[in-house]
């Protein structure tokens, strides 16, 4: 999930001349590459022996392994209804225990022929929602629940035709990570065991369904689709979409949805897509997915992306017009080997998905763009870790391998899982040489491909593959289960960002900011700048920067929100309509929450969210307004 904190911005045309010897290193993907997702992954058997303290299943006893998903979508009463099918392995005990959230089980049966069973759902709690629990047989083999979902489903987001950029057509798209799967299939709602799927979906008419499958790429008559997914996945990363929603091909195995609208300028943003699939090939082995196409949703989508498999979730505010925030795209396409194709066991585990994808990010980056552009992707970065180790009120949940009993899981969405994790990787790299860590990252996603992981399963990996078998002298505890930062990690120097300092020792020494060149500048650059500036600004010179260089009319959503927060740090009043404006529109969690936490810092601040969000909040998803009600104290209102 680049999903929430490690999202990337400027991604320029490839040289012709880097392309071309990129290219005739790892060649085009080819199908007998792209297809070893054929290969029945329904062979390796998860461990049913992790504890997820965030789930009420028990698959020590019976586990799902495949789900048929029959289901319609009603926009009218902002429901979905129908069957989800388990087929389950069954290993002891008359019972098998479900996740379910808000739900409604209208009845459960056993087997093809829908034989009766009793059921019983157990009490609520406010974070993990209700245990269903399914009576069985000696023999069953499939369960079958009849259900629909109840209004305020956390994981569906329902938007009116207002709130979509053509206007005409509602709109419906699913997140389900962490733990909110549960809200719309009653599941066992754990990253620690992996099913395969088959889901008809019925929608009205005029609408296209896609899904984390395979999919069409052009409504039909019946508005009924079906769809496969023969790969197994976490249950998290099921997922929906329904809209009026159009197709263009990247490339041989790439494409684009989005709305009609859009689609020309989403099809030009996200060009490099097909040459990003490449790269990563190049590095850690085949993509196991066969197609990788994005859909760019609606503005009210919470995450940046989400790595749905088959189809990246993608947040419309990538879409600048000049390319230059598509690098979260890598982010995502990294998740195809580290979250979907080897998964955190539980969310205490969840650096394992994060961490290692933003090194593969930064990998890719550097083969596409090369090292001075990946060096201030990382530098970046670290100035976020920094900032986050140093502002945790929980010193504990600066560790990489966390503790959330009784806590929600997005807590542990921060920059450790993902900075900490990469950093930590990159000072393996550093021990054992790049050439070696390549060869142990591609061998790790090979051996443990459609599995899930551990951190101190992957600790005992790392130590037998890696670290004795090139007798590193290396810390891991000190990375993994120590708080902070280890003096160890790495030093990074930006030759671009230091020409970014010189520029600001000249402003804030009363230059024009007019006279600084910044013309070659990208927007790695001005988001350096923006954070180098001090947090204390008089008006005139917040104006002379205004002025110069367009921040508070900028269409670079990473330069708004920096630009924004200083604003709101120096009463910038001008920028006040703009940041309204901003906070009305766009959905996305890593802008809302620093925005509304400076703001709450004074009382006329706080007024001023509160007057925003009372506007706002209805443009949200849950996985945002869960965080924004408790900061601003929304419910006493």
């Amino acid at each position: 999930m680049n999903h929430n904190l490690q999202e990337m911005s400027v991604i320029k045309g490839i040289p012709v001349v880097l392309l071309a010897v990129l290219l005739s290193m790892c060649g085009e993907p080819q199908p007998e590459e792209t297809n070893l997702a054929a290969v029945d992954s329904t062979q390796v058997n998860p461990s049913y022996t992790v504890k997820d303290e965030h789930s009420y299943a028990n698959p020590a006893e019976a586990a799902a392994r495949h789900l048929d998903l029959d289901i319609k979508v009603d926009f009218e009463q902002q429901i979905i209804s129908g069957v989800a099918s388990y087929d389950i392995e069954h290993m002891s005990g008359d019972k098998m225990i479900f996740d379910a959230k808000g739900l409604e089980i209208l009845k459960v049966t056993l087997g093809e022929e829908e034989q009766s069973t009793t059921f019983d759902l157990g009490a609520n709690d406010d974070l993990l929602g209700q245990p269903l629990t399914v009576q069985l047989q000696e023999n069953t083999t499939r369960v079958n629940i009849h259900y629909s979902t109840t209004t305020g489903a956390e994981a569906l987001q329902w938007l009116n035709p207002q709130q979509t950029a053509g206007k005409q057509h509602p709109y419906l798209f699913t997140q389900g990570q962490a733990i909110l799967t549960r809200t719309w299939i009653p599941c066992q709602d754990t990253p620690g065991l992996r099913v395969t799927y088959n889901a008809r979906v019925e929608v009205p008419k005029d609408l296209l369904a896609v899904m984390s499958a395979t999919n069409p790429t052009e409504k039909n008559a019946e508005g009924i689709y079906e769809f496969e997914m023969k790969q197994s996945i976490p249950i998290y990363l099921m997922a929906l979409a329904v809209g009026d929603l159009s197709f263009q091909s990247l490339g041989e195995h790439t494409g684009v949805y989005t709305e009609p609208s859009m689609l020309e300028k989403c099809a030009y943003e996200l060009a490099d897509v097909e040459k990003m699939l490449v790269g990563a090939e190049a590095l850690y082995g085949p993509y196991r997915w066969e197609r990788y196409d994005v859909i760019v949703l609606p503005p009210s989508f919470p995450f940046g992306g989400m790595e749905n498999p088959r189809l990246t979730f993608a947040t419309p505010t990538i879409i600048a017009g000049d390319r230059s925030l598509t690098t979260l795209i890598a982010h995502e396409l990294a998740h195809s080997w580290s979250g979907n194709l080897v998964t955190n066991a539980t969310w205490n585990d969840f650096w394992l998905n994060e961490g290692f994808t933003v090194y593969f990010e930064r990998r890719i980056m550097e083969a596409l763009y090369g090292k001075d552009y990946a060096e201030m992707l990382a530098l970046l970065g670290q100035q976020d870790l920094k900032e986050t180790v140093a502002n945790f009120e929980s010193n504990d949940d600066t560790k990489l391998k966390l503790n959330l009993d009784d806590r929600s899981p997005d807590d542990g969405m921060t920059d450790i899982a993902y900075e900490k994790g990469a950093f930590f990787l990159r000072m393996l790299e550093e021990a054992a040489g790049r050439e070696h860590f390549d060869a142990f990252l591609k061998q790790y996603f090979e051996e443990n491909a459609f599995s899930i992981m551990t951190t101190e399963m992957f600790i005992d990996y790392l130590q037998a593959e890696l670290i004795d078998k090139h007798q590193l002298e290396v810390d891991i505890n000190e990375w993994v289960y120590t708080t902070g930062l280890p003096e160890n990690c790495a030093h990074i120097e930006s030759e671009r960002f230091a020409q970014v300092e010189q520029a600001l020792t000249v402003w804030s020494e009363g230059a024009d900011a007019a006279s600084l060149e910044t013309t070659e500048w990208s927007t790695h650059e001005w988001l350096h700048f923006l954070r180098h500036l001090p947090r204390e600004i008089a008006i005139d010179r917040m104006e002379n920067l205004d002025q110069a260089f367009g921040f508070t009319n900028s269409g670079n959503s990473e330069i708004l929100a920096e630009w924004y927060q200083l604003s709101i740090q120096n009463s910038y009043a001008k920028a006040y309509p703009g940041i309204e404006t901003f906070l009305v529109n766009v959905g996305r969690r890593k802008f809302l929450v620093p925005l509304y936490r400076t703001m709450v810092k004074t009382e006329d601040g706080k007024a001023m969210a509160l007057a925003i969000y009372k506007k706002a909040r209805a443009n949200y998803h849950a996985v945002s307004t869960n965080t924004l009600d408790k900061m601003l104290g929304w419910q006493s209102v």
